[in-house]
Parts: structure tokens; sequence; C-alpha cells
């Protein structure tokens, strides 16, 4: 099986998440290494219906290990969500020799690697790479661990003013449906209270909480809220409503999928690139790479896109705990 893949092209599509470089520069050596050529795939499907490719080799992913965002660039494609868009992607992959993909990225562009299987019967290999960490079957995706220390270092330093101005401060953090940057940057940087999606939230029970409190010394507070359940700003107005205290939202945006990635990232964008590699050349396909413990494995792009329920009991633990502390 070795000897039938000759060349892989490998791409990133969707959000850039840190530790997408080293994810791109392990699996370009590993290839190498392997006797493989490689064609680097510009601006994800987009690049890859507009036949922007590039040879690569082990030179061409020199010093990219600690860069954040990824230099094969990225970007969404409206026209592979089509049938004819991935039809003209699939030519390209033929035109170009390519036997193989890897393609990293989220949960949308995993269900675009599997679309091009079922249509056109293109191999590919996903590694998962996304800040939100909502991905099925894996516990960790690249780029989830930085973005948890990229909030922690922003909650550290507004608690400075939080704890100066005796105010509280909603801060709201990307997690559209998966609430795992809210749960850990809450329970690390000392959070009153998480909002999370699929969280059951009482805001007079909040109002009363922050009042008890009140009376007792206590007037700063910081809670932290997933984009999937509101915004910063709307609840700040609902507890300024509800407590007359001094409200500030604020919204971190982007700066959560920028910056280098950490340790825990580019070890494990290492491990997921070279593992991709080899399981093309044992004959995987139609597959993501995974992690459960220690230990990666392969899992179908069905159950990763489509079996993303994380362990709510978990979730539950860490929300428990952040309140008791928070006390």
């Amino acid at each position: 099986m070795a000897e039938q893949i000759k060349r892989i092209g490998v791409l990133t599509s969707g959000g850039d998440s840190p530790g997408m470089n080293a994810a791109i520069r392990s699996v370009v050596r590993k290839a190498v290494f392997e006797g493989i050529e490689v064609r680097g795939i510009l601006r994800g499907y987009e690049g890859l219906i507009n036949g922007e490719i590039i040879e690569m080799d082990s030179r061409s992913v020199s010093n990219i290990l600690s860069r954040g965002g990824t230099v094969l660039k990225t970007a969404r494609s409206m026209e592979f969500m089509t049938p004819e868009g991935r039809a003209k992607a699939a030519k390209v992959v033929e035109e170009n020799g390519i036997d193989a993909l890897v393609i990293i990225g989220g949960n949308g562009s995993l269900q675009g690697a599997l679309a091009l299987q079922k249509e056109r019967g293109i191999t590919s290999i996903g590694i998962p790479g996304t800040i939100d960490n909502d991905l099925g079957h894996t516990d960790y995706t690249i780029g989830a661990h930085t973005s948890v220390d990229t909030v922690l270092d922003a909650v550290d330093k507004i608690r400075d003013t939080v704890t100066s101005m005796e105010r509280i401060y909603v801060i709201e953090v990307m997690g559209r449906k998966e609430p795992y940057i809210a749960v850990m940057a809450g329970l690390a940087g000392g959070a009153e209270e998480i909002l999370y999606p699929g969280a059951e939230v009482d805001m007079d029970e909040i109002a009363g909480e922050i009042k008890k409190a009140e009376k007792k010394g206590k007037r700063s507070w910081i809670i932290i809220v997933s984009e999937g359940f509101s915004s910063a700003h709307s609840m700040a107005e609902k507890i300024v409503e509800k407590t007359g205290c001094e409200v500030r939202g604020i919204t971190l945006g982007h700066i959560q999928r920028g910056g280098a990635p950490n340790a825990p990232d580019r070890v494990l964008a290492s491990r997921m690139g070279a593992y991709a590699v080899s399981a093309l050349i044992e004959g995987h396909s139609g597959k993501m790479v995974a992690i459960k413990g220690s230990v990666l494995l392969l899992i179908p792009y069905e159950k990763a896109c489509f079996e993303r329920e994380k362990d709510r009991k978990l979730q539950e633990e860490l929300y428990s705990l952040t309140k008791l502390l928070a006390a």
C-alpha cells in the first residue's frame, strides 16, 4: 500500500487555530521521510478549486513550528459547498497527480472531506484543527489548549481592573456549541460564574448571589459567557437591570485564534501530522486522527462530525468546582 501513495496534498481549512503550522510541518517531513512527494494547497478548498498548489519539501516548513496561523493560508469556500465545486476540486486533485489529501480543520472542513470521498472517491485523512474542541470522539483538537491560555491571560489582566474598580465584568469567549473554552478558562481564571451552551441559568438566582456577596463585602465579579449562549453586552445589560450594579461587557474576539501555539498543542499537532501520513500509507481513508488519553487513533468522519457530544459530566464537575472555589 505504501507504494500506491506517491504524492499527497495538504491543506488547512476554515478558521485558523494555533498549531496548524506544527501539523503542516509534521505532515511534510514525515511524508518526505517516507519518500512521498508533498503538494501544499493554498487557501483551503477555495485554493484547491482554483489550483493554487505549490511543491513542498523539508525546507519549506523550516521555522514554522512556533508560528500561529497557517503558512498555507485558509479560507471558507461557498463554491466547494456545491457538487459542482467539489467536482472541480476533484479534477484538480487528479490533474496534479495527488493520491491523497491531509485536511487540517474543523467540523465543516472534515464534512467537506467526507463529501469528496463519497462523491468523487478522493482519499483523505483529517486532522482536527479548531480552538472550539468541538469534534466528536477526541479529547482535544489542535489549538484548544492555546486558546484557553490566551483567554486566561486576558482574564488575569482584566481581574486587576475588576478588583481595583470593584465592578462586575462579563467576558465573552468563543464557543458556539461547545463550552470547552468557557469552562476551562472560567475555572483556571477564578471566575465567579460561567454561562455556556446547554447550561440552565436563572438570572434571578445569579442576581441574588451577587447581592448576597455584596453584603459580605465582595464587590468584584468575573462572569465568563460563551458566544453560543449570549453576548457579553446583552448579559451585562440583564445583570444591570437585576442588580443595579456597575457592569461592563467585554468581547475577546479573534485574539483567541492567534498567537504561538503552546507546548501541548505543538506536541499534539506534531504527533497527529505524522500519524495522518502513516494512516494513508497503511491504506486508511475517510477518517480523522483523534486522541484518547495519550493514544492516537482513527475515527470515521461521520462519527467525528456528527457525534459531537462531549463529556457533560466533566463540564458539570468543573462548573460546580468553579462555583465552590469562587465563594
